[in-house]
């Protein structure tokens, strides 16, 4: 996902302003997001918290994209416009908390539909994530207009679905899907010039009619790889960031400091930063293939909502433990902590067997960090928050020296 790449003689390009402005509202959006998951969070709110990041983050992946494929033609009106529409939709989570999601269903099926837009002007298709660039999946949120809950919560499920699909396997096809998008277009367009001609016989009778304009074909979208390691990287740095506000924010409010709480500070601040070496200075994922293939984005985009939204978890019950660095943490949030750190150790799992990891790396390091996080989070009641965080920074902590003594030992016998 944030592959190193081979050294290059061509200058490589990096974020732009526009697209680091852009990125600003995410950071909104994913506090508005870690919100749903403070007070007492059941079903409903993690349900609320999975559908409504997934339709944040298409839309910033949608634009992140087309941004990254168009380079210096990117329409600016578009981002700025996918921007407002990322505000809208954060400013009204709490709304769909409440049971009135017409606003956020709107601005996202809006942002969705102009993404689209964008790239079929650019006559590129994206083959590697073609979901970015179709709107299918939009079709069940726009029907949810029109139901109540649990109808509702089923369409948008359906919908995100239909989006996951719809990119996994029609990328397992680049030359179809190219193929299909070429005729259909062709079709499109032969229907659009059969109705001019009949009109311009009935209005125009006598007259020459216009030359069909030409069209150029479709391409293969190829994305700018270090670029885009670089946008999906940033994108990390903001769920992280996030994750230490809150634990900044938890602990401003606590009058007096104790020796739990410094202890919670501590060991939450540590995991971050474990978390952060896995993710973005080894790559997408800790496991000791790192460096040796660069997966496809069929892999790479579910993994990236996978490993942030995890972070945006671990951030929420981050937020609850500095309340409780010397008492026991409270059911609900405990879970949204411990189940945040085993979906990221889960994803790393996934990713290292998925490049060639060892046996001994997912039987000793990927499986265990997993086991113990959700062993935590069902038997962890007992325990204090100053605990529970320093248990987690150890999994973590784990990981990261596996890292370092794997880097050791392949750098002694190069030498």
């Amino acid at each position: 996902m944030f592959l190193r790449m081979p050294p290059t003689t061509v200058e490589e390009r990096h974020a732009s302003w526009l697209e680091l402005f852009f990125d600003l509202v995410i950071v909104v959006a994913v506090a508005q997001l870690a919100g749903l998951l403070h007070d007492g969070p059941g079903l409903h709110e993690v349900f609320l918290f999975v559908v409504c990041y997934y339709a944040m983050w298409s839309v910033w992946t949608s634009i992140t994209l087309y941004a990254n494929v168009s380079g210096d033609l990117t329409r600016v009106r578009s981002m700025l416009l996918a921007m407002f529409g990322i505000a809208i939709m954060a400013a009204a989570v709490p709304h769909v908390a409440r049971g009135e999601p017409a606003w956020f269903i709107l601005a996202y099926v809006y942002c969705r539909l102009m993404a689209a837009g964008s790239w079929k002007r650019t006559s590129r298709i994206m083959t590697e994530w073609p979901g970015v660039q179709q709107a299918a999946g939009v079709i069940p949120w726009i029907a949810s207009l029109g139901f109540e809950t649990p109808v509702r919560y089923y369409l948008w499920a359906a919908g995100i679905v239909l989006d996951v699909v719809i990119s996994v396997v029609r990328s397992r096809h680049p030359e179809q899907l190219l193929a299909d998008e070429q005729r259909e277009r062709e079709e499109t367009r032969h229907h659009r010039q059969s109705r001019t001609r009949i009109l311009h016989r009935l209005h125009l009778s006598g007259r020459e009619a216009p030359a069909d304009p030409v069209v150029a074909p479709l391409q293969e979208a190829r994305p700018d790889r270090p670029h885009l390691g670089e946008r999906l990287g940033l994108f990390v740095i903001i769920v992280l960031g996030e994750a230490v506000a809150q634990l900044i924010d938890a602990a401003a409010e606590v009058e007096h400091w104790e020796r739990p709480l410094m202890t919670t500070l501590v060991a939450g601040f540590g995991l971050l930063v474990a978390l952060w070496w896995l993710t973005l200075r080894y790559g997408a994922h800790g496991a000791p293939t790192y460096g040796t293939q660069v997966f496809a984005l069929r892999l790479t985009m579910p993994a990236h909502y996978l490993m942030t939204g995890s972070i945006v978890l671990i951030a929420a019950g981050l937020g609850v433990l500095a309340d409780h660095g010397g008492e026991p943490v409270p059911t609900a949030n405990r879970w949204v902590l411990c189940s945040g750190a085993a979906l990221y150790f889960l994803t790393v799992t996934l990713l290292g067997a998925r490049g060639g990891a060892s046996l001994s790396w997912l039987a000793g390091w990927g499986l265990p960090a997993v086991l113990a996080a959700l062993l935590l989070g069902a038997f962890g009641g007992p325990l204090d928050g100053w605990t529970l965080a320093a248990i987690l920074f150890a999994v973590a902590g784990w990981h990261v020296l596996y890292r370092r003594r794997t880097d050791q030992v392949a750098l002694s016998t190069a030498e």
